[in-house]
């Protein structure tokens, strides 16, 4: 999609989006093709499975460090 069809009926502006969309570019998650004047963005989904992935594990560390904090503190 492009910024502005990403932006449509949004209170987000365009450079905001735009900002956001270039850090998420420099991991791989989006990329972007030139269409004249606009950039098209699309989304990595091979990168963005294996970003959730490890967010998934990350968040099951927390869990599992918040429950030995829990029973410890119960103990």
């Amino acid at each position: 999609m492009s910024i502005t069809c990403l932006t449509y009926g949004t209170n987000v502006t365009r450079q905001a989006v735009t900002k956001h969309l270039e850090v998420m570019g420099k991991v791989g998650l989006v990329r972007n093709v030139r269409r004249g004047r606009e950039r098209i963005w699309q989304l990595e989904q091979r990168r963005l499975k294996e970003a959730r992935h490890c967010l998934e594990l990350i968040s099951k560390q927390w869990d599992e460090a918040l429950e030995r904090l829990k029973k410890f503190v119960e103990e």
